[in-house]
């Protein structure tokens, strides 16, 4: 017969997983994400969605004759590119918030490219308020060719080591 598992308050359940806090992502430090195939759907979706109705995105015969398939939105490939690293669970929980970023677009991206980033932190450092930092890094992403095809440099505010989170009990 098997026993049944006893429930467990809610908090007392132990978190299977957490992210780093800004003293526990080092200057140097460099991670890579998943990858994600922009899709037409993704494409006719972020398109409709955010408005990006002009003819350089919406006209599919002129955009494919001049340039060999349809044109990504930087926009997109930012989103796809936070959501990866947002997938990495880096930040999961200690995250507060995102400060500033610069954005370059250094080579078209097009429907059915592979994307992933590599994050690489530039800088680390405590704020005035003893329990979070500011965290900056460079994004490179790239596509299955392994080109850089945009990068951007956030800024975030994230949460330091509590004596609960060091404990386990964040």
């Amino acid at each position: 017969m098997n026993d049944p598992i006893p429930a467990s308050p809610a908090g007392q359940a132990p978190h299977l997983h957490r992210g780093r806090t800004w003293d526990e992502l080092p200057v140097g430090m460099a991670f890579r994400t998943g990858g994600r195939t922009i899709t037409e759907s993704d494409f006719v979706q972020f398109v409709t969605w955010a408005g990006f109705t002009e003819p350089l995105f919406m006209d599919a015969s002129d955009v494919l004759a001049r340039n060999g398939g349809r044109l990504v939105p930087a926009a997109l490939t930012y989103a796809v590119a936070e959501g990866l690293v947002i997938q990495t669970l880096a930040f999961a929980g200690t995250g507060i918030a995102f400060l500033s970023m610069t954005l370059t677009a250094r080579r078209p991206v097009y429907v059915g490219d592979t994307l992933h980033a590599v994050v690489t932190i530039t800088e680390s450092r405590a704020t005035k308020t003893p329990d979070r930092g500011m965290v900056a890094s460079t994004v490179s992403v790239r596509n299955q060719h392994d080109e850089e095809v945009l990068e951007y440099t956030p800024t975030r505010l994230v949460r330091g080591r509590a004596p609960e989170v060091a404990d386990g009990k964040f």
